[in-house]
């Protein structure tokens, strides 16, 4: 062979400029993407030995990556299909580059290295991010065909000559630049090849580790071990996701969870996707027991393309409320090369998304119908998922009412329609609403809760991290329901019924309480009311609108309620005008008047942890006086 020299394109100059700098931030996927290629090209050569193409031996398939600190070069080896000269030109030269003064153009001001990265067959040449000079060496599987060898220092020129390899298979040997020296380190190559190439098709040699093996026994019968150097294969090439849900076991399933995240605790449950029409899609879901911290569980989902890792931001591919769910997906429909944009426009990736929807919720639905009492167990987990999705995606909330569960402060579980049973007779207004109550903090609200009781309404608990937004989303799907925390007024105003009580002051006595009360509390934001209640209900009661504290808490959340964040805090203190206490007050002395209502006050304050500091420290000295 004589050796033949060329330029790539007399238009692509400013290309390796574009490279280093817009993947500079991203450099390490140069490994992913020469091992991938490397994987391919064996997977190619075992497909033409299948098919009777190559009638040579395949023998064992491996790529193997070789890292020389002293020489500061790291080579991709394979032994698959290998190339010819004419084959490096094509596909090295021509190929990578047809197009290419389009590229310039398009991707001149790209952000996203994946935007570049597989465009116009520029995989290869992500070499050029840490090389500054790359040599390719290559025997083709053709009969007869010579080895061959290219080289090129990152400019537009190259060199085709002669090559030495004497097998089939190809070297691809980088050149590692100065800046680039962080890649000529054993433990960073690792770790690079744990993040991408952990499950991929062909085993993937990188050095060699010490084994102990078993060696007879000692004096005692018992097992002797030696140390062996043995080749370090750093990846699984048949994971669970490949195999048949038939074939495995819960221990399989189990196995595999802790592989992926060796500190978690065990997962509730899964569910194996496998669909090959109208798209292709392989995973594991798993659903972890949730923390209160979303964000710590968010980002926990891998993204494969035939086994190569690509990202674990699937937030496109996943519905948003299954981002908490934990696993790896592999579609070979989604591009190994993915930006965000193209993901939000890909219609492959919409059916994706809708598929594990399903799937979730048919799941979800079998396991409730399956055994209720563990569904009801797990449903302090479960429940987030259910309540999210049903929030966020239409089409799970009509699948999901049927299994969604309401919880008791009792903690009795029922579904929607046998809740609306329990309380609709009781529980319905004037107005033909059944009102749902329902509680934050049963600890801090159990005065209210215990009140409730008392006229045998039921109260529901609903303290995850997104009831709120749960709350509203109900009275918007549930007909003629209102939902009201329990500490939203007094009991007997929270669901409004056409007997009133009627309070035994008169016009003058209730104008002359207020007044005292109003002069006690002395802060803005406070409305004093004085109303007809039992004479064992509580003779202050302060509460916060519904409304209002719901929009309050969903701005807290970020739920773009930040208008109603910002306006400050308003309260109703009602007085409940049938109360022994307010009878008291009205006969005390002006002084003792005063002295009385600001304890009450406190006291309803207290009940709701309302009081701290100053005044808590007043209430206490107050307290001991009055004994």
């Amino acid at each position: 062979m004589t050796t033949e020299k060329g330029s790539i394109s007399i238009h692509t100059e400013n290309i390796f400029p574009i490279i280093k700098k817009f993947l500079y931030s991203d450099n390490e996927i140069f490994l992913r993407e020469l091992v991938s290629n490397a994987v391919d090209a064996v997977q190619k050569i075992k497909r033409l030995g299948a098919l009777g193409q190559f009638t040579g031996e395949v023998g064992e398939p491996l790529v193997e990556v070789k890292l020389d600190e002293k020489a500061k070069t790291i080579t991709i080896s394979d032994n698959g299909l290998g190339m010819t000269a004419e084959e490096i030109k094509k596909y090295i030269n021509q190929v990578a580059f047809s197009g290419a003064s389009e590229f310039v153009e398009k991707f001149k001001d790209a952000k996203d290295a994946n935007e570049i990265i597989g465009k116009f067959g520029l995989g290869f040449y992500s070499a050029f991010m840490v090389a500054d000079l790359v040599e390719i060496n290559t025997l083709s599987y053709q009969e007869g065909a010579e080895p061959a060898k290219w080289t090129c220092d990152g400019s537009t020129e190259f060199e085709i000559s002669k090559g030495s390899r004497t097998t089939r298979g190809t070297d691809i040997i980088l050149h590692i630049n100065a800046e680039s020296e962080e890649f000529l380190s054993e433990s960073k190559l690792q770790e690079i090849l744990d993040k991408y190439a952990k499950f991929l098709p062909v085993p993937i040699k990188f050095g060699t580790k010490t084994d102990s093996v078993e060696d007879g026994v000692d004096e005692e019968g018992k097992p002797k071990y030696t140390s062996v150097e043995v080749d370090n294969i750093v990846n699984t090439t048949n994971p669970i996701w490949t195999k048949a849900p038939a074939d495995l076991s819960d221990a399989d399933y189990l196995d595999f969870y802790k592989q992926l995240y060796p500190f978690s605790e065990e997962p509730l449950f899964w569910i194996h996707l496998n669909v090959d029409y109208p798209f292709n899609l392989t995973g594991v879901l798993y659903f972890p027991k949730v923390k209160e911290d979303f964000d710590m569980q968010r980002n926990k989902i891998k993204l494969f393309s035939r086994q190569v890792f690509i990202t674990d931001e699937v937030k496109d591919i996943v519905p948003e409320f299954l981002m908490l769910l934990h696993g790896v997906i592999d579609s070979p429909d989604i591009p190994l090369n993915v930006s965000r944009s193209f993901l939000q426009a890909d219609s492959n990736v919409k059916k994706i998304n809708n598929y594990i929807t399903k799937k979730v919720a048919d799941k979800l639905s079998e396991l409730f119908k399956a055994d209720r009492k563990a569904y009801e167990e797990k449903w302090s987990d479960i429940g987030l998922f259910v309540k999210y999705g049903m929030i966020s995606e239409e089409k799970f909330y009509d699948k999901a009412k049927d299994f969604a569960l309401l919880t008791s402060t009792n903690k009795t579980h029922f579904t929607f329609d046998e809740y609306k049973e329990k309380v609709g007779a009781l529980q319905t207004d004037k107005n033909g609403n059944v009102v749902y109550l329902y509680t934050t903090d049963p600890d801090k609200q159990d005065g209210f809760i215990q009140a409730a009781n008392k006229k045998d309404y039921d109260v529901l608990l609903m303290n995850s991290p997104i009831d709120n937004h749960f709350v509203s989303s109900l009275e918007h799907k549930l007909e003629k329901t209102l939902l009201k925390r329990v500490d939203s007024s007094v009991t007997n105003q929270l669901i409004e019924k056409d007997e009133k009580l009627e309070s035994v002051l008169s016009e003058e006595q209730s104008n002359t309480v207020k007044s005292i009360f109003e002069t006690a509390i002395n802060k803005p934001g406070y409305t004093v009311e004085v109303v007809g209640l039992n004479p064992d209900d509580a003779p202050v009661t302060i509460t916060m609108d519904e409304f209002m504290r719901r929009m309050k808490d969903m701005a807290k959340m970020g739920g773009g309620m930040s208008f109603y964040g910002n306006m400050p805090d308003s309260y109703k203190v009602a007085i409940n005008g049938n109360h022994k206490l307010v009878s008291k007050i009205l006969n005390a002395s002006e002084e003792e008047q005063g002295k009385f209502a600001k304890q009450a006050i406190d006291l309803a304050l207290l009940s709701q942890g309302m009081l701290t500091g100053a005044e808590l420290t007043a209430f206490v000295s107050r307290s001991v006086e009055l004994i």
